[in-house]
């Protein structure tokens, strides 16, 4: 019956995304082990909107953007957190929760954060003397720990503007910088890094998708190319776009963004029709089903998070540095 249950229950969210029920069978036993496993150690499992969707909708308390997710670990009652997401992300967790135990499924990537180093921030603190640094929450715990706060993509331009410098180092994303930069009157100094899924888009796609689907409404990321966002109808993080898709009149949409977030419109806002391509994070995409069971029942020492005293207090500062701005009035 609990089985039965179950595969009922996947079956209610999955079937928009064109799972069968017998697809879902496959999966319930575990998801049905994995919910057990967490009842019974307090934990709370957080997934990027990047996962894919047996984890987001078959095992994940709350869904959702970076910065989203790092608001739920900091304020949980949990013992232990699981952040099915790159590892930066578990990280982040682990910084704002120190006494807790924060699990990483896979030691996942990223593009982004494998792009620059804790020396590279040294010395562009040394080049810019004079300037801030921001780091984009896609860097791991010790480039953190270099800068003076971190930013999401959805609150970047307000930690700008409350920098007390009029230049900011702005790291690892060059073309989120490029799209900022002409939004502030601060100086905004690069990092040649970029995202592997946000780089793909072309503006050229964007007009053969308008030209074939007249009235289309095109949603696309900070992190894809100013000449992509300069075909945009609106351009926002995860859950901006989220919700701006929830929120528009428009019935047709394009989201320039990883896969994941279509499928989430697809479930949440079964009435809108996708149209156009997306494309596939090979980072978030490592985690399965299985490293989350594993992680909860026995993890092995690679999937806890671990950091350095020294780091982790360092990058505590610029995290809480991102948290007062972003939340002050």
């Amino acid at each position: 019956m609990e089985l039965k249950k179950e595969i009922s229950r996947l079956y209610k969210k999955l079937k928009l995304l064109k799972w069968s029920e017998a697809d879902c069978a496959l999966i319930a036993p575990l998801t049905l082990e994995i919910n057990r496993l967490k009842k019974e150690k307090n934990a709370l499992i957080l997934a990027h909107s990047y996962q894919t969707p047996d984890i987001k909708y078959g095992v994940a308390d709350f869904i959702g953007d970076s910065y989203g997710l790092s608001m739920k670990a900091k304020n949980t009652n949990a013992d232990v957190i699981v952040f099915c997401s790159v590892y930066f992300m578990a990280e982040t967790a682990k910084i704002l929760n120190p006494d807790k135990t924060v699990l990483a499924p896979v030691k996942a990537g990223c593009s982004l954060a494998e792009s620059i180093k804790p020396e590279d921030v040294r010395m562009l603190r040394k080049k810019h003397p004079k300037a801030g640094v921001v780091c984009y929450i896609n860097t791991n715990a010790d480039v953190k720990a270099e800068c003076d706060a971190v930013c999401t993509s959805s609150n970047a331009l307000k930690i700008i503007n409350n920098m007390p410098q009029d230049e900011i180092i702005f790291i690892p994303d060059v073309l989120m910088a490029k799209n900022f930069q002409s939004l502030t009157s601060k100086k905004l100094i690069p990092w040649n890094g970029t995202c592997v899924v946000h780089e793909k888009f072309k503006p050229e796609t964007i007009d053969a998708i308008k030209k074939a689907n007249p009235g289309i409404e095109i949603l696309a990321h900070p992190e894809c190319s100013p000449e992509v966002v300069a075909k945009a109808d609106f351009t926002g993080s995860t859950e901006g776009m989220l919700k701006h898709a929830g929120e528009t009149v428009k019935k047709k949409l394009m989201l320039v963004t990883e896969c994941g977030l279509s499928d989430r419109v697809r479930v949440e806002y079964p009435d809108k029709e996708i149209i156009g391509m997306c494309a596939l994070c090979p980072y978030m995409k490592e985690i399965n089903l299985r490293d989350v069971y594993d992680a909860l029942n026995s993890p092995r020492p690679d999937q806890i998070v671990k950091i350095p005293k020294d780091i982790l207090k360092k990058a505590k500062k610029s995290i809480d540095k991102m948290i007062e701005i972003a939340e002050k009035k």
